[in-house]
């Protein structure tokens, strides 16, 4: 099964157009958490961001977990990306917050 989506995504046709852009290491980082039904599961609450419908804030979401996570797991990956200034922020923004814990 794995070998047969590893192959079939690189078949025209079989993923629509941008279904892979977030995915891990797509753009340089890990990918940012995902959610499902129910919206409380095992303890844990989907983010209040994610049931808004809006989606310019659950893209900042998104972006903001990824990189969070690239910091915390893979920080060697930032070593071979160009970050945006949002991205500068929202890292110093983290890190102030981790010290302030």
């Amino acid at each position: 099964m794995v070998l047969i989506d590893s192959v079939s995504r690189y078949v025209e046709g079989v993923l629509s157009e941008g279904s892979t852009d977030e995915e891990t290491f797509s753009n340089g980082l890990l990918e940012y958490p995902q959610y499902t039904r129910p919206e409380i599961f095992e303890g844990k609450q989907v983010p209040e961001v994610l049931l808004s419908g809006h989606h310019e804030n659950i893209r900042k979401w998104r972006r903001q977990e990824a990189l969070k996570r690239t910091l915390q797991k893979r920080p060697d990956l930032f070593e071979k990306i160009e970050l945006q200034e949002e991205d500068k922020q929202i890292l110093k923004d983290f890190e102030m917050g981790k010290k302030e814990d």
